[in-house]
């Protein structure tokens, strides 16, 4: 049976980012880095983690995130 995975893409002037959600643990890596690695705040964190936990679905999905352009946050 094929796992369901979810892709979406969002573009804001020159920044490009491409997430997929699969089946998972609730890792979330973005561009290859763990998230507290990703991010030097724990605030940028939150942000990130909060439509998983409002959803109730923080352990049941990874989160692969690749970002190009913008900045950090």
């Amino acid at each position: 049976m094929a796992k369901v995975t979810y892709d979406a893409t969002g573009r804001r002037k020159s920044s490009v980012a491409r997430v997929r959600l699969v089946p998972g643990e609730g890792n979330i890596t973005i561009n290859d880095r763990e998230l507290n690695k990703y991010f030097g705040l724990k605030t940028l964190e939150l942000i990130v983690r909060q439509p998983l936990e409002a959803t109730e679905t923080l352990d049941k999905y990874d989160v692969l995130a690749n970002v190009d352009g913008g900045g950090i946050s």
